[in-house]
């Protein structure tokens, strides 16, 4: 038997662990952990894996990302498990902002999503991990140990994508222009390989409006008036 909700499947004999979980010499503080989600049967769900494990506790749990950046602070867990499509300020944004505040806790983002502009947002934000709702209870409660302890976990799916990434757009590039999106940063780099706007647009299967959009935030956040200028302020080329 399976719950299932929306995206996420938890499966009730999973809920509890203790075979592969348990508290042992080397594990001498239980994990608190608190949960960012909108939607309920999915909060409620992770709640009950979370508790159901004597490894973990769950300490809180928002239903928006402006309830968690009241709540947090007044109750610091170690872990939180974040949402990104949440009503209102999105998770990436609560996370930067708490991460600002309270960079002891680890963030680990729980979604659906799983393309390169919501991945790096919250990796650029100062989550610690990735994970999709779709992963097995057993992955989700593995990600949160492995944060805890110093990893990175990530969905293998959402790996790939950030290696990839990277060979696309040099690392540096990334950290150092912290004020450019990884779409903005994709545009600008095509843009620097000679295509000209609809063939951006094609080649990342975006509208030439939305490409001219992006090309109009970019300039507007380096304080540029050209693609040129821009190109070479990010990639530190010169292009005649």
């Amino acid at each position: 038997m399976y719950i299932l909700c929306s995206t996420l499947i938890l499966q009730p004999s999973l809920y509890s662990l203790s075979n592969s979980y348990y508290l042992c010499p080397a594990m001498t503080k239980v994990i608190t952990v608190a949960v960012v989600e909108d939607a309920r049967d999915i909060r409620e769900s992770l709640v009950t894996l979370i508790d159901s494990n004597a490894a973990f506790t769950c300490s809180d749990a928002y239903a928006s990302a402006e309830a968690a950046i009241t709540g947090i602070p007044a109750n610091i867990p170690d872990v939180v498990l974040m949402d990104i499509n949440l009503p209102g300020m999105s998770g990436v944004e609560a996370v930067r902002q708490l991460k600002e505040k309270l960079p002891e806790i680890n963030f680990l983002m729980c979604t659906v999503f799983k393309d390169d502009e919501n991945i790096f947002e919250s990796l650029r934000a100062g989550a610690g991990g990735y994970i999709l709702k779709s992963s097995s209870s057993q992955k989700i409660l593995e990600a949160i140990k492995e944060l805890q302890e110093g990893g990175a976990p990530m969905s293998a799916t959402i790996a790939k994508q950030v290696i990839d990434s990277f060979y696309k757009i040099p690392k540096e590039v990334v950290l150092k222009h912290a004020e450019l999106t990884i779409r903005e940063l994709e545009v600008l780099q095509l843009l620097s390989r000679g295509l000209i706007g609809k063939e951006v647009a094609d080649r990342l299967g975006l509208t030439l409006q939305t490409i001219r959009n992006h090309c109009a935030n970019i300039y507007s956040k380096l304080q540029v008036n050209t693609k040129l200028e821009a190109i070479n302020i990010v990639f530190g080329r010169k292009y005649q």
